[in-house]
């Protein structure tokens, strides 16, 4: 059977930098992979954001190898899988030319985009974002105390969205970043063995 003919399946598409991967990502993810009853996540990590484009990051290599680490370690699971697509790729990475390519090869899958309300705020600035929701839902993370709050343009468009109830997370990626900066502790941000690859690797390290 051709890749393309395969069943149909509920996938998420959960991009990111990942600089570092924290223990927040690995949550969000399990959150969607539950809540919608996926088949799979894709974690989809940029080559080159262009929403951050002049921060010094870590390596395409060095952060996919963490990403590896993180959905494969406790709290993972076998519907995790990396996409290093955006590292192949030359030029800036954007959603929409992963998402063609995607359904190129499996037109019938259905997609969400996972992403949490700060990323759904900002979602009309992104490159053909008025296609991107026509080919794919919107899975968003939001507290349960917290409003889903969806940009007035969105609102305009025939769209799906669905919410995904979220603890209060206080994990980051500039945490884990100031953390390594100065030598501490960064476990409780990233786990053990996330923390491990920064230190070996002196990722973010000022010397």
């Amino acid at each position: 059977m051709s890749d393309n003919k395969a069943a149909a399946r509920q996938v998420g598409w959960f991009g990111g930098s990942f600089d570092p991967v924290h223990r927040a990502h690995l949550a969000l993810a399990q959150a969607a992979l539950t809540g919608l009853a996926l088949d799979e996540v894709r974690w989809v990590v940029a080559g080159q954001p262009w929403q951050k484009a002049g921060r010094r990051m870590a390596s395409g290599e060095d952060r996919a190898a963490m990403v590896r680490l993180m959905i494969e370690g406790p709290g993972g699971d076998a519907r995790f899988v990396l996409d290093d697509r955006e590292l192949r790729r030359a030029g800036p990475s954007y959603t929409l030319e992963s998402v063609r390519e995607y359904q190129q090869a499996r037109p019938d899958d259905g997609l969400w985009l996972v992403l949490g309300q700060d990323q759904l705020a900002g979602l009309t600035s992104w490159h053909g974002w008025e296609e991107l929701v026509e080919r794919m839902g919107l899975a968003v993370a939001a507290r349960a105390q917290d409003e889903v709050r969806a940009p007035a343009a969105l609102l305009e468009r025939p769209h799906r969205l669905v919410r995904l109830d979220m603890p209060v997370l206080q994990w980051s990626s500039t945490e884990a970043r100031r953390l390594a900066a100065e030598g501490a502790d960064a476990r409780p941000v990233v786990g053990e063995a996330v923390a491990g690859y920064i230190a070996r690797h002196r990722l973010y390290s000022e010397s």
